[in-house]
């Protein structure tokens, strides 16, 4: 098994992962605010930004886009995901197997698991198979750790995404991808349950240049390492220039003051 830091999912043991599955999961209303971030290219062209350590895709957008990009970026296939259209307890078909997004040249592959759903069981023995292929292969493994279902009242409570963050070091995943809890000391909590399991926080809806930074922030003063971001970037008109501040805030551990000035 290759240490994490030495995969290209890290950049001095720091992770931005540059996350494009939205298509699937949320469908046409995430790109209709800027039409042309409906494109995958769009993306891929941003991912080629030297923050960037991976973008993370499904199957049929890697098979399309990622054979143009492979010298730029860094590959990470989501091996599971659901449409919005689906409105059962919350759960994610498997869409790939880890020797596919191998054999189309991904190093790390992705998993959604949904604690608290009535499918937790199932998707957890999922995940099980998916984690010893992928440490077969030494690529890395990301959990999408969502705790989610009718028993859960709130998704980001500091206890619930601690426990996220617990699950993804008791499952076997390398990084655990949370919500942010609202706080710093709530992503110092979720940090402590992972162990050696990095947390990067998910990007979430889109918001102005410093609430995001400042959140950004706030989970590496914690102890995070990173993010996993999507709408906050290919969202705007410039991804490149938050970008820039990202790389600042994660890798350089600059004030977002000093991100916002550059």
């Amino acid at each position: 098994m290759i240490p994490i830091d030495e995969t290209p999912l890290t950049r001095d043991g720091k992770v931005l992962i540059l996350a494009y599955d939205h298509g699937l999961e949320h469908g046409p209303a995430d790109f209709t605010g800027l039409p042309e971030s409906a494109d995958p290219a769009r993306t891929f062209e941003a991912a080629t930004h030297p923050a960037v350590t991976s973008i993370a895709v499904q199957k049929g957008i890697a098979e399309a886009y990622y054979p143009s990009y492979d010298d730029a970026t860094d590959l990470l296939l989501k091996l599971n995901g659901t449409s919005n259209l689906w409105m059962g307890e919350p759960d994610s078909s498997v869409n790939c197997s880890v020797e596919y997004a191998h054999d189309i040249g991904a190093s790390s592959v992705g998993f959604t698991l949904y604690g608290g759903s009535n499918k937790e069981v199932e998707m957890t023995e999922e995940f099980r198979a998916i984690q010893e292929d992928a440490r077969a292969h030494d690529m890395p493994v990301v959990m999408w750790s969502y705790p989610r279902g009718q028993g859960l009242k709130n998704d980001t409570k500091s206890d619930v995404i601690a426990y996220a963050s617990r699950l993804a070091l008791e499952l076997g995943a390398d990084v655990a991808k949370v919500k942010y809890p609202g706080s710093k000391a709530g992503m110092e909590h979720a940090v402590q349950m992972a162990g050696k399991t990095k947390v990067v926080m998910s990007g979430g809806s889109k918001t102005s240049d410093r609430e995001f930074l400042e959140s950004v922030k706030a989970v590496i003063d914690a102890g995070g390492k990173g993010l996993a971001v999507g709408r906050n970037v290919w969202q705007r008109e410039n991804p490149t220039q938050i970008l820039d501040a990202l790389e600042k805030v994660i890798f350089e551990e600059t004030t977002v003051d000093a991100a916002l000035d550059a």
